[in-house]
């Protein structure tokens, strides 16, 4: 099993203090996740499945894959992924640019999680059609491949056109993987169909076996991603393998100010070693 940590669950001020303890204590990735801009109106900011804002407009926001950049200047082994990127809320062009030089300067450590979005506010705000997000998404993915495969390329679809055009450098990897995160029948179906893999919502054992039994349904059969926050300890993780997950995004500290200190004990109970240097 491969274990995450969830960045976005902390304070900025600590993202690169647990990032390289993650790296050196042996788990295999990081995650920030990302919002382009917010809206002070707040209408349009309620989280799916709640009455209340998920939002708050005075959160500072970063652009994630150029802040994995600089974590990557400071790790050496551990992944650096997005849970999720917007990618749609931008032409192709700039997310697969801003992954491609992700994987580069990172040596090969990319992972690209993407996510059409619940939060129209930005969509408005940036004049691009929320009700097309999910076939704009599919489009842009599809195209993006293309970018970091094939030596030119020229496309005309529903939402982008452009002339042949070269596309360097390309990413390191051969397949940079792309995850879908969301639980909707169409990311779903995306993560089956398009995608390397699917990242869920927060889980539990119990809970996580219905949308596993929907995504097999769709054929998946590419990387599992849970946001497991709490593990009932070491001997819960084979449960989870036989179920098909492969990595689990954990969250062991119960402070923020703690995280350091906690991803050490958990390390420790859960046996966890630096790999190998890629």
């Amino acid at each position: 099993m491969k274990f995450g940590v969830p960045l976005g669950l902390l304070h900025p001020a600590a993202w690169k203090d647990v990032a390289v303890a993650a790296d050196e204590l042996g788990f295999e990735s990081v995650w920030l996740p990302e919002h382009l801009v917010f809206t002070t109106d707040l209408s349009t900011a309620v989280y799916p499945g709640t009455s209340d804002p998920g939002i708050k407009p005075s959160t500072p926001l970063f652009d994630a894959p150029a802040y994995l950049c600089s974590l990557a200047a400071r790790t050496s082994r551990v992944r650096l992924g997005t849970a999720v990127h917007l990618f749609a809320l931008r032409h192709p062009f700039v997310s697969a640019r801003a992954f491609a030089t992700l994987d580069v300067v990172s040596s090969g450590r990319a992972v690209c999680g993407v996510g059409a979005g619940w939060y129209r506010g930005e969509w408005d705000a940036a004049g691009i059609s929320f009700a097309d997000r999910g076939a704009r998404l599919d489009e842009a993915v599809a195209v993006a491949r293309r970018l970091w495969s094939e030596p030119v390329v020229a496309h005309s679809g529903r939402f982008y056109a452009f002339p042949e055009v070269a596309f360097e450098p390309k990413p390191v990897q051969h397949r940079l993987p792309i995850l879908c995160g969301g639980e909707s029948p169409a990311a779903l179906r995306r993560a089956a169909r398009l995608c390397d893999g699917w990242i869920s919502m927060p889980h539990t054992l119990a809970s996580i076996r219905p949308q596993l039994d929907r995504l097999a349904a769709l054929g998946g059969t590419g990387s599992v991603t849970v946001h497991a926050y709490e593990l009932g300890g070491p001997e819960e993780v084979p449960s989870w393998a036989a179920l098909g997950v492969d990595r689990l995004i954990v969250r062991p500290w119960r402070r923020g100010r703690d995280a350091v200190t906690a991803l050490e004990s958990f390390a420790a109970a859960y046996g966890l070693s630096p790999p190998a240097a890629l």
